[in-house]
């Protein structure tokens, strides 16, 4: 059975996209811990990050860091934090976290945005690409 991931990968969910290249995607958490909550996944399905070969791993890393580059310069914080939880979702996926205070990388308090503003937002990111 795919993952959600594969799922929005596949176009069967839809998703707020940031960006993506033949190997991964960076979309915005729909359920964030502070705005421009992201996550970069592989597209191909892989469990646990440290499955991946090498290459792929580094790859995933790589990308993780363009897209954290452009949420540093979309979002006001004293840095971006970098997760990789993996229990929620049996697929290998980073999460870039905007950072204010320890608290931000909890998972226990969530912001809410509108459509509009998760739109906006995914415009905003991608002009900072």
């Amino acid at each position: 059975m795919s993952s959600i991931f594969t799922k929005i990968v596949k176009g069967e969910i839809p998703s707020y996209t940031i960006t993506e290249d033949e190997n991964y995607v960076a979309f915005l958490d729909v359920n964030p811990n502070a705005k421009g909550h992201t996550l970069c996944i592989p597209k191909l399905e892989i469990d646990m990050l440290f499955d991946m070969d090498e290459a792929h791993y580094l790859g995933l890393m790589h990308f993780s860091r363009k897209v954290a580059l452009a949420l540093q310069k979309t979002i006001p914080c004293k840095r971006i934090g970098m997760a990789v939880v993996g229990l929620e979702v049996p697929h290998a996926h980073v999460h870039l976290i905007p950072l204010n205070e320890m608290d931000d990388m909890r998972f226990e308090n969530k912001v809410s945005l509108t459509k509009p503003e998760f739109e906006a937002l995914v415009t905003s990111i991608q002009a900072n690409l």
